[in-house]
């Protein structure tokens, strides 16, 4: 799975993140991010369900954690985690699903 994330300030794009979900050669779930302007790393699964996926990548200095859960009314939260200058620190990213009126005529 491929994804891509923007970060728009004053209908500028500031910064992006290339995403990528697949297994690596040994079979294991990985997440491998691509941020604009740094090298990739990648995150390995560590907690797989129906409705969650968590990865980690402890040797990372921020996030350490990345989880991804489906919650009610095709929403969907994503968190990011970890430690940062001593701290244990967290940032949600809540989304939800929204109709894309461009592909939506065929």
């Amino acid at each position: 799975m491929l994804g891509v994330a923007r970060t728009v300030k004053k209908g500028k794009t500031v910064a992006h993140e290339f995403l990528q979900i697949r297994l690596n050669a040994e079979g294991q779930i990985v997440y491998i991010a691509l941020p604009s302007g740094q090298k990739e790393t990648t995150f390995t699964g560590t907690s797989v369900s129906e409705t969650a996926v968590t990865f980690e990548n402890p040797q990372h200095d921020f996030p350490q954690r990345i989880s991804y859960r489906a919650l009610p009314g095709d929403r969907l939260l994503a968190r990011i985690e970890g430690q940062r200058g001593g701290a244990l620190r967290g940032i949600d990213f809540p989304m939800k699903r929204v109709a894309c009126e461009a592909l939506a005529g065929g």
